[in-house]
């Protein structure tokens, strides 16, 4: 079965539907559990302090809103920003349920950051720059935004290769379905994985001060079926989707077999990697 290798401009489209918010959601627990770490090493590398204004681009439901939130007390201001306006409903929902005042959410497209220039103290974008079409124009609007010597902070996922949780699922549905792999220069999941690639777009962006911080994660579940059963990867479902029935049975054992290489006496732990892009104005 030969099936069409998904457009790169459909990437990031794919979190825009209310049930890719509601599934977002629904992993707040996990997520959290996975990258509590990365984290809070993102907003200190953003160097929060109370009192600032943070514009956080790509927000999605909030999770590090409501941290950096947190961070800067009732007198700063978070202003989370995305192109879901489900996402932001759920992001505004929760900084209202958790009594935070200062957050304000906006629809805008991170390629096109409408807004006053020098006007943040800082900006963070978690899990998004990969999968922008023109990282490097995101990356120039929030430069342009954030006041002079302000911290710019992304976090992107590592290679595939050392995600094996997400990146060998997607390898073995795309070699199933005949299906190549985002090409170099394409927006996905791992398109900036390697350190000199984020590099290479910060600095192309104007910062003249860019430091890369790899961060390492573990994912634990008590077996490899348990392991499959957690998966809701969006992307992963948009190309698994695509796969007649007996593929998708077949590409769902062969995950699960290459994740029981990661059980041990107390169940599957997956190692995993970020990269925490900063770059100063």
């Amino acid at each position: 079965m030969t099936t069409k290798s998904p457009d790169p401009n459909e990437v990031g489209s794919i979190f825009l539907s209310d049930e890719a918010a509601e599934q977002w959601q629904s992993r707040k627990a996990q997520r959290g559990k996975v990258s509590a770490a990365a984290d809070e090493m993102m907003l200190d590398a953003a160097n929060l302090r109370p009192g600032n204004r943070v514009l956080d681009v790509a927000a999605g439901t909030g999770d590090q809103t409501l941290l950096a939130a947190r961070r800067v007390g009732p007198t700063g201001y978070v202003l989370a920003t995305d192109i879901s306006a489900s996402m932001l409903k759920l992001a505004s929902d929760a900084a209202r349920e958790a009594g935070l005042m200062n957050v304000e959410t906006r629809v805008i497209d991170a390629e096109n950051l409408d807004l006053d220039a020098d006007s943040f103290d800082s900006v963070i974008c978690r899990t998004g720059l990969m999968l922008f079409s023109n990282p490097v124009k995101a990356l120039i609007g929030m430069r342009r935004v954030v006041k002079p010597n302000g911290k710019v902070v992304t976090l992107v996922w590592s290679t595939e290769e050392k995600n094996p949780y997400t990146g060998l699922p997607l390898a073995i549905v795309r070699r199933i379905g005949n299906m190549p792999a985002p090409a170099p220069g394409q927006p996905g999941l791992f398109a900036l994985g390697e350190p000199s690639l984020l590099e290479g777009v910060f600095r192309a962006a104007g910062f003249l001060e860019v430091v890369i911080h790899p961060v390492g994660l573990r994912r634990r579940f008590a077996s490899a079926a348990k392991a499959v059963q957690a998966m809701k990867n969006p992307v992963l479902q948009k190309l698994i989707a695509r796969l007649s029935d007996a593929e998708r049975e077949r590409a769902w054992a062969e995950i699960e077999r290459e994740l029981s290489r990661y059980e041990g006496p107390d169940g599957i732990e997956v190692p995993g990697e970020f990269l925490i892009g900063v770059g100063t104005k």
